[in-house]
């Protein structure tokens, strides 16, 4: 009988060890702006569909301009037209939205100018790609360091914004 009840024992450790375990995975992320702009650049699809998860969960007022990006980012990815210009428009009315609530909000004119510079022209998402570029440096030096860095990675393959702009 002793050894019944020491199995026993055994099995409730692990159980409780194993739910403490998945909820360490289930526990939900914050928002981090140096991530997003790592998932924005990589172009994964399941990395860009977690990291909406994380934003679209978020309590922070600002997250709609973030969403819309990786939204028409995860567009851009996408095989089926169909989907393709779903996802665009969701992300576009987003950003578009966080962009008239906040015109002054400089991350959102670089998300924008990141989406329309690689936007199909059939989209006709790029009217504002000089705005945004005067805006973002205009802006520049008041930026956290991690917008800063992402700036200043995304301009050197761009060819609309360049390092000897900022």
């Amino acid at each position: 009988m002793g050894g019944h009840i020491m199995r026993i024992s055994i099995f409730l450790v692990i159980l409780v060890l194993a739910n403490l375990n998945s909820g360490a995975k289930n526990a939900p992320q914050t928002f981090d702006k140096s991530k997003f702009y790592s998932v924005m650049a990589s172009g994964k699809v399941d990395d860009i569909n977690n990291e909406i998860t994380i934003v679209s969960s978020s309590e922070a007022s600002y997250k709609e301009g973030y969403e819309g990006a990786l939204l028409m980012r995860k567009a851009g990815l996408l095989k089926i037209p169909a989907e393709k210009l779903k996802y665009f428009k969701r992300g576009r009315i987003k950003l578009e939205t966080a962009l008239l609530n906040d015109k002054d909000n400089t991350e959102y004119h670089f998300l924008r100018l990141t989406i329309q510079e690689h936007a199909p022209k059939i989209v006709k998402y790029h009217d504002q790609l000089e705005t945004d570029k005067e805006y973002i440096k205009k802006s520049f030096k008041n930026l956290p360091p991690v917008v800063q860095q992402a700036i200043i990675n995304y301009s050197i393959s761009s060819k609309v914004l360049n390092s000897q702009d900022l």
